[in-house]
Order: structure tokens, then C-alpha cells, then sequence
């Protein structure tokens, strides 16, 4: 086994912290599970494993803790991926919507905005995929044609997506959509959560439909 590196008190309270809730708590059934497989199958004790971390406050672990999280630094988040690790368990995260749009609403967000969306990544309501990427247009964003144009009090939006990862599994999508066509290419654009589901779980304009056949040339 790899020797352990001394981080100092902190981070070994911490890690004993972890290494005696994991001792109490781990589920056998999920032993060797990887979490990414979690992420996109059913399977059996990975709604209740979710559950147990949640309660446990140990999703979303980076998040300033006034917005749910527990404030945890690099180290002790390296401490908490060890010792999930040592246990033979997948330590489960929210994804995209932990990573990326929960940072985003933490910085950018109204307040109203922050007390809707945040408690809903961190218990798993809502399940975001990432509509960035498009046929025409990857990392370069003059490129974007995907278009958002405000009807009313809502805002509709036209275009395809390519390369969203996990949109099967995803009840939300962040998305880039050009809102001012006049704007020049690299701004005028605006940064959408969407819902791919209406109420009564039907699809809100979404059509997901696999890649076939596609070659990576090197």
C-alpha cells in the first residue's frame, strides 16, 4: 500500500473524519464501482449511496459553505479522494452542475438565483449536461450559430449541440446561444440553463440522438 503523506493536524483530523465515517458507511454492494459508471447506469444502491453523501454534506465539498458546501481546500479534497479510494468506493459527485454551473451561479448569480438552482445540484434535482460545442463550431466561439431570441417572457432557442456527454442521463442543459446577432462574433452571447423536460416529462424541444459511426483522425 502507498505510503501516506503527512499534510499536517488538519488534514489528518480530516482524513481520520473520513476514514471512520467510510468504515461505518461503506456499501458493500458498490465495492469496485467506478463513479462514472454510476453516472450514466442503474445501478443497484446508487440512489441510496447518493443519499447517504448528501446527508453526510459530502457533495459539492468545494462550495463555500454558506451555499451548501463544506469550503474544502485542494488538500482536503485529495485527502477525501484517497481515502474513497482506500475504501473501494465510488465517491460520488454532481457532475457538470458541482464543476462548472454551480461555480458559475456562486460567482455570477442573483441571490434569487443561487437559492433556486444550488440546493437543487447539491441533492441531485437537477442533472446538467453541457451544450457548448457545436457541428460547426468547438472551442471557437466566433463560430457559434446556435441562436436564443426572446418571445415574450421566454427565451427561445434554435440550434444544434454535439459531443453532450451524459444528455440521456441530464434533466438540464447549460448552453451557449447567441442573443445579439448585430454583436460582434466573439460576444453577444449568452450562457442558458435550460430544462429538457416540460413539467409532465415531456421534452421541451429537445431532440437527443446518438453519434454513429464517428472517426477520431489523428
Amino acid at each position: 500500500m502507498p505510503a501516506e503523506l503527512d499534510l499536517g493536524p488538519s488534514a489528518r483530523a480530516f482524513r481520520d473524519e473520513v476514514r471512520a465515517w467510510l468504515e461505518a458507511n461503506r456499501p458493500e454492494e458498490l465495492a469496485g464501482v467506478e463513479a462514472e459508471q454510476l453516472a450514466l447506469q442503474r445501478v443497484p444502491g446508487a440512489e441510496g449511496w447518493a443519499r447517504k453523501l448528501h446527508e453526510a454534506g459530502l457533495m459539492c465539498v468545494s462550495w463555500p459553505k454558506e451555499y451548501g458546501g463544506r469550503g474544502l481546500g485542494g488538500v482536503e479534497v485529495a485527502v477525501l479522494n484517497e481515502e474513497f479510494a482506500r475504501a473501494g468506493v465510488p465517491r460520488l459527485t454532481r457532475g457538470m452542475g458541482e464543476w462548472l454551473v454551480g461555480p458559475s451561479i456562486i460567482v455570477w448569480g442573483s441571490d434569487e438565483q443561487k437559492a433556486h438552482f444550488l440546493p437543487r445540484i447539491i441533492d441531485g434535482t437537477d442533472r446538467y449536461c453541457q451544450g457548448f460545442s457545436e457541428p460547426d463550431a468547438g472551442s471557437d466561439l466566433a463560430s457559434l450559430q446556435t441562436r436564443g431570441v426572446i418571445d415574450g417572457d421566454e427565451l427561445v432557442i434554435t440550434g444544434p449541440k454535439v459531443w453532450t456527454s451524459g444528455a440521456q442521463a441530464a434533466g438540464m442543459m447549460f448552453r451557449l446561444c447567441r442573443t445579439d446577432p448585430d454583436a460582434p462574433k466573439h460576444k453577444g452571447i449568452s450562457y442558458v440553463l435550460v430544462p429538457m423536460r416540460r413539467d409532465d416529462g415531456s421534452s421541451n424541444g429537445f431532440e437527443l440522438r446518438p453519434i454513429s459511426g464517428a472517426r477520431i483522425r489523428w
